[in-house]
């Protein structure tokens, strides 16, 4: 009896153990949440062998599973959902719209795998930028991700010698290029431009996000917290993480217009319009074309994604209004300085692609994905007036103007009053990248990819509408100039293998891995006639008796010289390891350790411990401590350009001098060195209930010999005297070591959702509070000699700037309630105060400016108060395929406060842009309408 009985059990565990590996068919049907109807192209994945299917035009799927697997349920704009099988041959499943979040599954952060956002070691936000883009007049990834991500920050710059058309955005105040980009987990290339001017990316390089397409863009994950040891040295700040589309199935379009109506400070408008150029009333009109596709490939679920944006922005025109200074004690003086002050135009065109391929009976896939951008920009710069600067303008012998029509303008009525042009400058920027590579698994749960990405960036400058003075009267139709430019190619190649071990404590991840870059910069000559001086023996006399030699070269943007010209190139070997662990089911660690050797800098190591621990349930703390690296760039370390500046009425040139010229070492600058870094954090994660998630993010950020541009140099530091004078320039700046800054600060994030019958109701408050130190000033021993040269190297002035690129707080609150197809909503954005200094119509150190009406001296300081923007949309649903919304941003039409010091009107306009206002805060253009469309098919 007992063997009948001992063979009876041994028969039902035999079947039962046969029954959990059993490979069954499960069907289901996919629906959304608040419509309840069925959602098409939906991705069904297996979760233990990655195969999967799409859902029909009914909802429906069918997969073939294990009977204890899990299902992933994923689809762009809604949250991942896993479902146990549990022998269920029938699911189904509501799929829940998300606004910011796609999903809370993250990869970036961690190398074992996605994590649920709120419980990684490190605070991470996942935005779905193509369903926020939807309900905003923003028509660019990068303001989009200003007023979504806390600790993002950037600012539209104007008149810039090529920062028009690049829009570099920061992490936790720090430089652009102390943020790693990746796309797909892949790094990728920065731009050859160099910023220089504006309190965001000063002396910096940096990632055109906008070169990405946003149709694209599955979603971005934003790494708040150090990486170098993970991702690389570069990631001081964080790390920006663009995930790019799989739908197949699947055509998506999204149209859109937005334009500006600003009724206050559009000279238009002004008391005197003929003094400025001008537009129309609404300007700065945008429209923007999205398209996304995709295709299956092959049996096994491949797919290859395809996506292409274009858009074309024009110019924005703004002044101030009230320029009668003789009746109204609060006016301003007509801005001579820069007639055309606003925005630039931008017109690109790009393309993206994403694919992959299993191999059929393999583990292996084989997968690509790049893209191409072009991009132009166009922008006025400052002012020539004959009756100041007639050496900028063409001249017979004696001195006699040549009138060119359609260029140059009388600024009154007929054909009186000064003779002014406004030179354009045109830039015509590249963008392209690929990357490709295998991934599969081996042996017993290892996984390796291996893969290799290229990218490139060309930035090539045009000048039109503009002269070389010293071709003289037979050089008056000669309008366009070639002025060269610079470019910047990076390959890299990676080698990644990872394992976990689910039977270490509760599961341990082991990852390691290497890889081999190569940089190569380009700084290319212009074109003879944009920089060279034809007649450098001729005078002129203006009209207050003031004699000076005709300038040389292109005005607005002097062409790059053949001693600018270079060819550089460095390499770059790192190695890693990363480990990962849950020693019990609540506490987690993670350590990470990484070795790089530059060709130029040498040996270097960084290091990062995180850990994340789970009070309760739903509560959990997390911190980590970390070490960083950056060589200064390629483009830092070699950029050489003649720019032109306006400092207190005044128009000059000034050379940018690469770190190793004659003329740097004369200044006493030494050689650049890399920054190091050292970055903490601690906050916590909390989710009382479904609906609701709470995380707070404290940390500290130090950097070492951070590299930025110094001061400006003039004939005042005597050995560089004689090498300006054979320049024929003003002034003369460099890259240095400049400072050590820390910066403190704490991330907050409340997002709250809701949905009930047709009703919906959503919140998302994102805020950045943040403080910088300069803790100190690594003036060299060859300037610290006297005051002036302490303050040449690195003036109060440029310390402003430093401390204004970590704004003290940025508030962002999304509120929307939806029923049924309807959804009303509004985004409030405060801008905190900010603090920059002005050049000083005086010249001295600290800048000054005379008050109108004692002439006092004082300091030349501009307050930009706190401000408070609102922004209102309205969207509608009239079907699964259709979708409109319209709105404003801006609604009230804020601006910031006017760069000025009060009692100090006649001094206006001396700031960076040479217009009445600095790019701070949420910029200066104003109310902006739109309208979008969204068709899905």
């Amino acid at each position: 009896m007992k063997k009948h009985l001992t063979s009876l059990i041994v028969f039902f565990l035999l079947n039962a153990t046969a029954a959990l590996s059993q490979t069954i068919k499960v069907s289901g049907k996919i629906t959304e949440s608040t419509t309840k109807q069925p959602m098409q192209g939906v991705s069904v994945k297996v979760k233990s062998t990655g195969s999967g299917a799409l859902t029909d035009a009914s909802g429906m799927f069918s997969v073939n599973a294990k009977s204890k697997d899990q299902l992933e349920i994923s689809y762009t704009g809604y949250a991942v959902k896993f479902v146990q099988i549990n022998g269920q041959t029938n699911v189904e499943v509501s799929l829940d719209p998300a606004v910011t979040e796609l999903g809370q599954v993250v990869v970036v952060g961690s190398r074992g795998g996605g994590r649920i956002r709120t419980e990684t070691p490190v605070p991470v936000d996942v935005i779905n930028v193509n369903q926020a883009g939807q309900t905003t007049a923003k028509t660019d990834l990068t303001s989009l991700l200003n007023v979504l991500a806390p600790s993002f920050n950037y600012n539209r710059q104007s008149g810039s010698d090529g920062a028009d058309a690049i829009d570099l955005a920061t992490l936790r105040g720090l430089g652009p290029d102390q943020t790693l980009v990746l796309i797909n987990g892949k790094r990728r290339h920065q731009t050859a431009f160099v910023a220089l001017f504006g309190t965001r990316g000063r002396g910096n390089s940096g990632t055109d996000l906008n070169a990405i397409p946003e149709a694209s863009i599955d979603r971005v994950e934003i790494l708040r917290d150090g990486a170098s040891a993970q991702y690389g040295s570069d990631a001081i700040a964080g790390v920006i993480n663009i995930i790019l589309k799989k739908d197949v199935k699947h055509l998506a379009v999204d149209a859109g217009w937005a334009g500006y109506y600003d009724h206050k400070y559009n000279p238009l408008n002004s008391a005197d319009p003929k003094q400025y150029v001008t537009g129309n009333q609404l300007d700065g009109n945008a429209v923007r074309l999205g398209l996304n596709y995709g295709l299956p490939v092959g049996k096994n679920n491949g797919f290859i994604n395809l996506s292409a944006n274009l858009f074309s922005q024009g110019k924005t025109f703004r002044q101030v209004p009230d320029t009668n200074v003789t009746t109204n004690a609060n006016a301003l003086p007509v801005n001579t300085g820069r007639r055309a002050h606003g925005n630039g135009s931008i017109k690109s065109v790009g393309g993206m692609l994403n694919a992959e391929m299993p191999f059929t009976n393999s583990k292996t896939s084989f997968y690509f994905f790049g893209g191409y951008n072009y991009k132009e920009s166009e922008a006025y710069a400052y002012t020539r007036n004959f009756s100041d600067r007639p050496g900028r303008f063409p001249t017979d012998a004696n001195g006699t103007l040549t009138f060119v029509p359609g260029i140059m303008h009388y600024s009154g009525p007929g054909n009186t009053g000064e003779i002014f042009f406004n030179p354009l400058q045109n830039v015509h920027i590249s963008d392209g990248s690929l990357a490709f590579g295998f991934k599969g698994s081996f042996g017993n749960n290892w996984n390796w990819d291996v893969s290799n990405t290229i990218g490139g960036n060309n930035f090539h400058y045009y000048g039109t509408k503009t002269f070389n003075a010293s071709l003289n009267a037979e050089g008056a139709n000669r309008n366009r100039f070639d002025d060269g430019g610079f470019s910047f190619i990076q390959n890299t190649i990676n080698a990644d293998v990872s394992r976990h071990y689910a039977n270490i404590a509760k599961g341990f991840t082991l990852s390691f891995g290497a890889e081999y870059r190569y940089e190569r910069y380009s700084i290319y000559e212009g074109e003879e006639a944009s920089y060279k001086n034809y007649d450098p023996n001729k005078t002129v006399v203006n009209a207050s008796g003031d004699t000076s030699n005709v300038a040389a070269g292109a005005q607005g943007f002097p062409g790059f010289q053949p001693a600018d010209a270079i060819k550089a190139n460095r390499s770059n070997i790192g190695l890693y390891i990363d480990g990962e662990m849950d020693v019990t089911n609540k506490w987690l660690v993670g350590v990470a350790i990484r070795m790089e050797n530059y060709s130029d800098f040498g040996f270097l190591s960084t290091y990062k411990f995180d850990t994340r621990y789970k009070l309760t349930s739903n509560f959990n703390i997390r911190g980590s401590v970390s070490t960083g690296y950056r060589a200064p760039s390629l483009q830092q370390i070699n950029f050489s350009n003649t720019f032109t500046n306006v400092q207190g009425g005044k128009i000059f040139e000034v050379k940018i001098a690469p770190n190793y010229s004659p003329i740097t070492r004369a200044a006493g600058i030494p050689n650049l060195k890399q920054e190091k870094s050292v970055n903490a954090s601690l906050g916590f994660s909390w989710k009382p209930s479904k609906e609701f998630t709470v995380t707070l993010d404290g940390y500290m950020v130090k950097i070492k010999d951070r590299v930025v541009l110094s001061g400006q140099f003039d004939e005042s530091v005597e050995a560089i005297k004689p090498i300006l004078e054979q320049l024929n320039v003003a002034q003369a700046q460099f890259y240095a070591n400049a400072v050590n800054t820390t910066n403190y600060g704490l991330d907050v994030v409340l997002n709250y959702t809701k949905h009930w019958q047709k009703n919906s109701f959503k919140a998302l408050f994102a805020g950045n509070f943040q403080h910088m130190t300069i803790d100190k000033i690594n003036i060299p021993e060859a300037l610290n000699d006297t005051y002036e040269h302490q303050q040449s190297f690195f003036s109060d002035r440029e310390q402003k700037y430093v401390l204004a690129s970590a704004p003290p707080v940025k508030l962002g609150l999304n509120l929307e309630y939806g029923f049924d197809k309807l959804s009303v909503g509004t985004y409030f954005t405060y801008f905190g105060k900010i603090e920059i200094l002005g050049y000083g119509y005086e010249n001295t150190y600290p800048p000054l400016v005379a008050l109108d009406k004692t002439g006092e001296l004082v300091p030349e300081q501009f307050n930009y108060s706190g401000k408070l923007v609102s922004d209102l949309y309205l969207s509608y649903r009239f079907s699964k395929k259709i979708s409109v919304s319209v709105g404003c941003d801006n609604v009230f039409n804020i601006h910031p406060d006017l760069g000025i010091v009060k009692g100090a009107n006649m001094s206006a306009y001396d700031g960076e842009s040479g217009g009445p206002w600095d790019p701070v805060q949420m910029g200066f253009d104003g109310r902006r309408f739109f309208a979008k469309l969204g068709l899905s098919f």
